[in-house]
């Protein structure tokens, strides 16, 4: 059988679906070589009777088995981030239902889980103590619940902040309160144009002294950075001037093989949305440099960097659908809705162009599956077969 695919001028061509998934890869020990984090994505309810300005409605069955998967193949749980739609669909309450019902799993089954810290349950414009006793908020129940904390970038923090120093009081007002060390988290505007200036400049140079000045203040406090700037030169200076002890994890959907891999001064760890689809791939790749093995990593993982590419392109924001997409065509949900109506947010022809490319890399455990759901979709949107 073969599909009948359109291009984004409007014309179609024939593809011909792979018929050979990748072999199961499920781990049976954990990983050693690198920290690897996937941010997960979240499945949406799609028979709750809701409107756009509703709560998100979230299937927490399908939601929990997909961390159950990432967890299988070795990978940890960044839970509640970007990913997640957090700010895109997904507000404050269901966040945090998420973190404690994802922890509360994270604990039967032994995985790793990390989960994200921030400010979105205000909704109003605030000064720098409402944004502090926000994250404090947040801060609380992710430590009560178990897991790891991640202190994500705040757009209310973003929008508030008047210098470099309003930064550094409020992270090391927080960071002297963790129990445990934490991960910071600096997204670039690409992923969120409300963050645009954060650590209290536009320009990146000076961004980093300040991001900088905050770790080495409190290196005792900070397990690790992840730099989500898809910028592989600033990442790698950046971890090369990081405090002993303190790790860099990528969160640079681009280059993520060549920082992963490193070099002969130092590695980054990995935090990524894009291991959400790649994890069998991801967990196998990581497992040839758990052997040393880096050439063989590297082929494992070169390949998937034009998928990842394609669906981090610009606006990078709306990655999340086309991770959704994939899960469906997988079949690790039974259909393509996402909280916030976001299954909206990307072309047909994009979609078209992110199955081919896992197609080709033997993603989908049930070919037949993606190939069906494939052609039902291009029926919806009129594309005869």
């Amino acid at each position: 059988m073969t599909l009948l695919l359109p291009r984004a001028d409007g014309t179609t061509y024939v593809y011909e679906p792979c018929r050979t998934p990748l072999p199961a890869t499920a781990g049976t020990s954990p990983l050693t070589s690198r920290t690897v984090f996937s941010a997960a994505h979240v499945v949406a309810d799609p028979y709750v009777d809701i409107s756009p300005d509703s709560p998100a409605a979230v299937d927490w069955d399908a939601t929990l088995a997909f961390r159950r998967h990432l967890w299988a193949q070795g990978l940890g749980v960044a839970e509640a981030m970007d990913t997640a739609q957090r700010g895109m669909g997904l507000d404050w309450k269901g966040a945090a239902e998420l973190i404690t019902r994802s922890a509360a799993e994270a604990k039967s089954v032994g995985g790793a889980i990390a989960c994200g810290v921030g400010t979105d349950q205000l909704t109003d414009a605030a000064d720098l103590l409402t944004v502090r006793a926000a994250y404090e908020e947040q801060l609380a129940l992710v430590e009560s619940s178990g897991a790891q904390v991640i202190l994500m970038a705040s757009r209310a923090l973003a929008a508030t902040a008047k210098s470099p120093d309003d930064y550094l009081e409020t992270y090391g007002h927080l960071l002297r309160q963790a129990s445990e060390p934490v991960i910071l988290h600096w997204l670039g505007p690409m992923f969120d144009p409300a963050l645009t200036g954060y650590w209290g400049s536009e320009d990146l140079d000076a961004a980093t002294e300040t991001f900088l000045e905050v770790i080495s203040a409190h290196p005792d406090k900070v397990d690790g950075i992840k730099i989500s700037l898809l910028d592989p030169k600033r990442e790698i200076a950046l971890r090369r001037r990081l405090p002993n002890g303190v790790r860099c994890y990528t969160g640079d959907d681009f280059n993520y093989p060549e920082l992963i891999a490193g070099d002969e001064r130092g590695f980054s760890h990995a935090l990524l949305g894009i291991f959400d689809p790649l994890a069998p791939l991801a967990a196998q790749a990581v497992r040839h440099l758990d052997t040393g093995d880096t050439k063989a990593f590297r082929a494992c993982l070169d390949p998937t960097v034009e998928l990842s590419r394609h669906l981090f392109q610009t606006p990078t924001r709306f990655y999340k659908t086309g991770v959704v997409f994939l899960a469906w065509l997988a079949g690790h949900q039974s259909h393509f809705t996402m909280v916030g109506g976001f299954q909206s947010a990307r072309s047909l022809p994009h979609l078209c162009r992110a199955y081919e490319l896992a197609d080709a890399l033997g993603l989908f455990p049930d070919p037949a599956l993606a190939e069906s759901r494939m052609k039902s979709l291009l029926t919806v949107y009129g594309v005869q077969q």
